[in-house]
């Protein structure tokens, strides 16, 4: 429900006062759902159906939230909960002596009425004819004192007279309320801190048990569960199950028991009444629930209008290269804009709609009341059942019945929520891990050799039972050797030794240590005698002596030098100011690779463990460290069992065994010569290096021998899986590919590849990303800024402005209204009262006619001019996006998704700081403002009583807003140290296994639950505190109001109408006052959401593609150079793409580009598109430098094909026009390009020939006809270079034969770039450039390079495929 909850609360509590009505109303400044008072029973029954239809997933039952209560907690949770019913009847309480005050009120002005007139005179305190009147007039005095004989608050014979003293009266009616005021306090503190008291201890207890039973989950479980969602689960699934159990729990049981006595009031009161007020709520109920189905409905046709324009926009930017590339910025702009329009409409009708229900529930409900005050006076004044009090405690007693109920309803949800998410929880607690690591079950072995054997395993990860890893793998690691593990990424070294360490249990077959089956040892004394290193070894965030004590509990220092002497790691920790004491920061981040990466080997060998396992623990480094972290791990190596996993040559070399590893088996074992003359896996990894390496040496001499100072080459790479680790096991399924990509040995030239990024990455994203997320937070948007772009809509905005400000008008007058109606009571003359009461009610239905249509009236011009600023700001920010630079895109916060999101939601959150939000503060001024005019007119002395009193009641109703959105804020911040301990655990739960430390951290994170719990401890005093006083200051504004208002209606003769008058018209603006503050969240949300928009709206992009600027020339001759061009990728500044790339091509000729990926053969490419500019050196193009040429201008000239080519969801026609966005194109220059592309015989074979739509992606077609019609689409642009990027890789050797003469005849006359991996494709081009690690190592025509045998020789000869 909107926060329209809310603002009921506070009213109510006036209760006898319509205000509680008004506050009725507060529900309708709100939209959707939370309407309706009245309609109770139907909340009800909604609320019931929605849990429901949520029950297979809800699969705790209510009562179970609180099985970790114990007796202490049951026992507050009992007293609290009798506090909360005492509370809920104080409101009914309250009502029988507002009816007995309104009595007395009346009792005392018929008094002056009948004194007022001169024929009666006041004798022995009894209102007596003067004699001569007394035959005339007998019978209508009997029926005065039949009046008179039913108040029940003065005996009297005849009417009384002189007796009634109503100041002395009205103090006592002021105790009545201090006293039921000072009860409500008190109740309302015990009730909320007892019952949060309870709930805090029990969210401890759940978080304890939660938490240690989480690290006690196998790895399997992680890896099918993310640490994200655990981590939500830890904060926000069990605030959920907070919410759900605290202090909603007390507050719904006092609204309940409110609307349960109130309907008691009613129908003991006057039973007649309480009928007929409920039978009119079934309207209200109708229109609220045909309110929320058409909302509903129409929020889905809006969404699903949105969703194309969605969908489109998700399409532009997910192919955002391809549409820079052939300049269709501008156009893709337009059709997104044509699709918002209908959105737009929905959104209006929308508008419209809940402004037509809001004014029909307003229209019902005065003509509610007109009805209850017509049939309750003609009660009171014709049959003479009621007194006019009773009548009041009657309407009021059903009235604030149902508007309790109405409030009850969100505590359902919020019940609901919390059974959903302890399902998750309590199972999670409930389940058996089925490798339990702190069991104590098992064997230990006496002495340990340290044989290890591998018996026929298979095995696959639960996260991905497809794909079989280990495939009946047997080996055997001898004890005391080493054993060096093989092989392309994926082929499962990492996770045999992870089967090691027990982490998994294979699925077939068995790992035996010294002839046991593991799986009967004993998890942490197996785990105990191994010791890992690990390419990206994991430091927790503490002291470097700290880290290393992690290896063993309880070791002594000198054990702990000793391990770094050996380890390397002595000297540089002796450097350090701090020494052993110093911090290595949040991941081991203040320390260098290679740092890490010894203060890592240091633990594992403080362990003194029987076999270590290196997993590619050198691969990280640069050259220097490598020797370093190399030399200490031969040091170590010596008497132990030993399993390495490398892929540097340099490391293995000396390993006793290699062992051979592909497709999860092990397929060659021997040394190092013995491998390679089987010319097997081993063989074609060693060419491959030793390849890239020599290049780089050659290069790095060069350098050195240019410039004194050498500059380092750290080259990052990384294995197939450790990278993930960081990055989160999900990333795996990367390196799984290669297995699937058919060609051999993709993967180890692959290592030094962008995979690397990877690994560097992790490391950086880690720190990264906490950095971007604090400079997140955006300055929320000025609101002239916002209204700028929602300028042109100003009429609706002020029509709009016009129904709010009638629609505030509307509270105040209907307390007129209502005190009116009190004052007809004391009317004497029968027939002027009823013609009173007559046009009274008749002015009821007129002011709900006119609310009725100004609330259309706002309703309407509110969404047109929201849902216009809306399209706007979407069109705007979606043209901003197209026209940023590639490399903003790469940024993970700006992928397809977050952006379309981003479109999506903060544009339509914007409307919350204009329309609604004008429409509301309006609403609020001119309500407040009318009622203190109106209450200084009729008695300012009252008025300005009250206004003491209205900071507070605005206070409690703000309060009551704030406190439904609850402490969450604070209950988080309490919360972080333990969020810290717990991710830091849960992101490195492998080395937690590893190193056999689950205890340790559950220990750590209980003690940090205290003060999360001390704080909740505090919080729930303040909270009842503050709860108590929001609840009884109406209680106190009443007492006094009404003390003071009788000393004037005594004192000064002011009419006691106007007493009601002027404190009801007050109270409920106070009430306004507290819903306009509630409104904030929204208003500021909305904000937030602008100050976003704009900063796209405002960022320069350092490649602009709409901007007029920069060179164009005619003669464009398409003569390209490349000048030392070095590049990285702004996303990973660490992984030097180009490194001083230099190659030319003459206008015409082919330059064709060879080499492993990721050595920058693409990258190169997308130079000279100016996706991205080089960071040093030059891109030439005419001899212009390709940064001063204008953008448009020079991607018009280059035509591209890609790998996968990207086609746009709409017809073949479309998609080949799509190649020139700058003219419009004729169907027959279509068809002779598709004739070139060899495109139309196979388009006429189509039933609808050009007209037939692709497919999302081009899904409907192949391979081959998809990558024609990309050949198409460049060749109509009539570029003069074309690049063709491994554009036939992907096709099969039929189509290849076809795509290829075309593109052959494309390339005559042209510039041509040729990226590709077979190389029967390049054979004949002018130049071939072999790339390696982003420069060239060597270049020339075929013939030339086959004379060298260098590289290039290599590659044809043993075939081997470039990947």
């Amino acid at each position: 429900m909107p926060s329209g909850s809310v603002k009921l609360e506070s009213i109510k509590k006036l209760g006898h006062e319509n205000h509680t009505y008004e506050n009725a109303d507060e529900g309708f400044a709100e939209p959707a759902g939370s309407y309706m008072t009245m309609t109770a029973s139907e909340e009800e029954k909604e609320k019931k159906g929605k849990t429901k239809e949520e029950q297979p997933a809800i699969r705790v039952g209510f009562f179970q939230l609180f099985r970790f209560a114990t007796c202490k907690e049951v026992l507050m949770m009992v007293v609290g909960s009798i506090c909360a019913v005492l509370h809920g009847s104080a409101q009914p309480l309250m009502l029988l002596v507002f009816g007995l005050l309104t009595d007395t009120f009346i009792e005392y002005d018929i008094e002056l009425n009948e004194l007022s007139d001169e024929r009666k005179e006041c004798v022995n305190n009894t209102i007596q004819w003067k004699k001569n009147y007394t035959d005339m007039f007998a019978g209508i005095n009997q029926s005065y004192w039949s009046f008179g004989n039913n108040s029940n608050l003065v005996p009297v014979v005849a009417r009384s007279c002189g007796i009634l003293d109503i100041e002395y009266e009205m103090t006592k009616f002021a105790f009545y309320y201090v006293g039921i005021g000072a009860a409500v306090f008190i109740l309302g503190y015990f009730q909320i801190s007892l019952w949060v008291t309870a709930a805090a201890k029990q969210i401890q207890l759940i978080r304890k048990i939660y938490f240690s039973k989480v690290m006690r989950m196998e790895i399997g479980w992680f890896d099918c569960t993310s640490v994200g969602e655990l981590n939500t689960r830890m904060s926000d699934d069990i605030n959920k199950i907070n919410d759900a159990i605290a202090d909603q729990v007390a507050i719904f049981m006092q609204r309940f028991t409110t609307f349960v006595c109130g309907f008691c009031i009613g129908f003991v009161k006057g039973w007649k009444l309480t009928l007929v007020i409920v039978a009119a709520s079934p309207l209200i109920g109708v229109g609220a629930g045909l309110m929320a189905l058409f909302v509903a409905k129409l929020t889905g046709m809006e969404l699903q209008a949105y969703a194309k324009a969605g969908a489109i926009a998700d399409e532009v930017l997910s192919s955002i290269r391809t549409v820079a590339a052939f300049g269709g910025e501008k156009k893709e702009v337009q059709r997104y804009d044509k699709n918002l329009i209908s959105a737009q409409r929905w959104g209006i009708r929308k508008g419209l709609i809940m402004g037509f229900f809001t004014g029909y529930m307003w229209l019902i409900i005065f003509l509610c009341y007109g009805l209850a005050f017509w049939y309750g006076s003609s009660l009171v004044v014709d049959t003479e059942e009621y007194s006019p009090g009773t009548l009041l405690q009657v309407f009021f007693g059903v009235l604030i019945a149902a508007m309790n109920l109405g409030q009850a309803s969100p505590c359902l949800e919020a019940f609901a929520a919390g059974r959903g998410a302890a399902t998750i929880i309590f199972e999670t607690i409930e389940r058996e891990p089925e490798i339990d690591c702190l069991s104590e079950a098992g064997y230990k072995l006496d002495r340990v050799k340290g044989d290890i054997e591998f018996h026929n395993v298979t095995f696959h990860y639960p996260s991905r039972p497809e794909v079989k890893i280990l495939d009946k793998l047997s080996v055997i690691v001898k004890s005391g050797e080493t054993t060096a593990f093989v092989g392309p990424s994926g082929a499962g070294k990492s996770t045999a030794v992870q089967l090691i360490q027990r982490f998994y249990d294979p699925k077939e077959g068995m790992v035996t240590l010294d002839g046991h089956d593991i799986r009967g040892l004993n998890i942490q004394w197996l785990r105990s005698l191994i010791g890992i290193v690990e390419q990206e070894p994991v430091l927790f965030a503490t002291t470097i002596a700290e880290n290393i004590r992690y290896g063993r509990p309880g070791v002594s220092m000198d054990d702990i030098i000793t391990a770094t002497k050996e380890a390397n790691a002595y000297n540089f920790i002796m450097d350090l100011p701090q020494k052993f004491n110093t911090l290595v920061g949040e991941g081991g981040g203040q320390m260098s690779g290679g740092q890490k990466q010894r203060i890592a080997i240091a633990r594992a060998l403080v362990r003194n463990p029987r076999i270590l396992l290196l997993d590619m623990a050198t691969s990280a480094l640069d050259n220097e460290s490598e020797a370093v972290v190399q030399e200490a791990l031969d040091k170590v190596r010596m008497g132990r069992t030993t399993i390495s996993i490398a892929h540097r040559l340099s490391t293995i070399k000396n390993a006793d065994v290699i062992v051979g590893f592909e497709h999860g088996q092990a397929v060659e074992r021997g040394k190092h010569g013995e491998l390679l003359e089987r010319k097997g896996v081993y063989f074609t990894l060693v060419t491959l290096q030793s390849q890239g390496d020599k290049a780089l040496n050659e290069k790095a001499r060069q350098m050195a021998e240019n410039e004194d100072a050498p500059e380092k080459l750290s080259l990052s790479r990384a294995g197939s899986y450790r990278a993930s680790l960081r990055a989160s096991i999900r990333q795996r399924s990367r390196s799984q590919l290669s297995n699937l990509i058919p060609e051999s040995s993709v993967s180890i030239a692959g290592e030094l590849s962008p995979r690397a990024y990877a690994v560097s990455q992790a490391d950086k994203s880690k720190d990264a990303l906490q950095d971007e997320e604090e400079e997140d937070p955006v300055e929320p948007a000025p609101v002239a800024r916002i209204l700028k772009y929602n300028l042109p809509e100003w009429p609706y905005m002020l029509f709009g402005s016009l129904g709010a400000a009638v629609n505030g008008g509307v509270n105040p007058v209907y307390s007129l209204l209502f005190s009116q109606i009190l004052a007809t009571f004391s009317v004497t003359d029968p027939v002027a009262q009823r013609k009173e009461i007559d046009s009274i009610c008749l002015f009821f239905v007129m002011v709900g006619v006119v609310s009725f249509f100004t609330q259309m009236l706002q309703g309407y011009a509110f969404s047109k001019s929201g849902e216009l600023l809306t399209r706007r700001l979407r069109r705007l920010g979606f043209h901003a996006m197209l026209g940023q630079e590639i490399g903003w895109f790469d940024d993970h916060r700006n992928s397809p998704g977050a952006l379309t999101t981003r479109l999506a939601t903060d544009a339509s959150q914007v409307q919350g700081a204009t329309g609604s939000q004008i429409g509301m503060i309006v609403n609020s001024l001119t309500n407040i403002g009318v009622a203190v005019l109106m209450s200084f007119y009729f008695s300012w002395k009252l008025t300005l009583l009250i206004l003491c009193f209205l900071p507070f009641i605005a206070l409690s109703g703000g309060f009551q807003a704030k406190m439904l959105t609850g402490f969450a804020k604070q209950d988080k911040q309490a919360m972080e140290a333990a969020g810290q301990i717990s991710g830091e655990a849960l992101n490195n739960i492998r080395t937690i296994a590893g190193l056999g430390k689950e205890r340790n951290f559950v220990d750590t994170y209980i003690a940090q639950l205290d003060a999360p719990y001390q704080a909740a401890l505090k919080k729930a005093n303040v909270y009842g505190a503050c709860y108590g006083f929001a609840q009884c200051v109406v209680f106190l504004t009443n007492s006094a109001s009404y003390r003071f208002g009788g000393y004037l209606v005594r004192q000064e003769g002011l009419h006691f109408s106007l007493v009601f008058r002027v404190i009801s018209a007050i109270v409920t603006s106070g009430t306004a006052l507290g819903r306009a503050s509630s409104y904030t969240p929204d208003y500021a949300k909305a904000k937030i959401s602008a100050a976003r928009f704009f900063q796209l709206l405002d960022r320069v992009p350092k490649i602009s593609v709409y901007s007029e600027k920069g060179q164009k020339w005619d003669h464009f001759q398409g003569n390209i150079e490349f000048i030392d061009c070095k590049f990285t990728y702004p996303t990973r500044p660490d992984i030097q793409v180009l490194n001083g790339l230099n190659v030319a091509v003459k206008p015409g000729e082919t330059l064709a580009f060879v080499g492993s990926s990721g050595c920058g053969k693409s990258t190169s490419v997308q130079l000279l598109e100016r996706f991205y500019d080089p960071d040093k050196g030059r891109v030439l193009i005419d001899g212009r430098d390709s940064t001063f040429v204008n953008v448009p201008f020079l991607r018009s000239k280059i035509g591209i094909v890609s790998q996968e080519p990207i086609l746009f969801d709409c017809s073949i026609l479309e998609n080949i026009k799509y190649g020139d966005n700058s003219r419009d194109i004729s169907i027959d220059e279509v068809i002779s390009a598709a004739k070139k592309a060899q495109l139309h015989n196979f388009v006429m074979s189509l039933p609808e020939k050009y007209d037939t739509n692709v497919g999302a992606q081009g899904s409907q077609l192949s391979r081959g006809q998809k990558q024609r019609i990309a050949i198409a689409r460049a060749i109509i642009r009539d570029p003069k270079i074309l690049l063709l990027d491994e554009a036939t890789s992907a096709l099969d050797t039929e189509s290849e034969k076809t795509v290829q003469a075309a593109l052959d005849k494309a390339r005559e006359g042209r510039t041509c770039i040729v990226i590709a991996h077979r190389l029967s494709t390049i054979q004949n081009s002018n130049i071939i450039a072999v790339m390696s690690r982003g420069y060239v190592i060597e270049k020339g025509t075929h013939d030339q390079l086959m004379a060298l045998k260098g590289a290039y020789y290599k590659l044809v000869t043993t075939g081997a495929p470039i990947s």
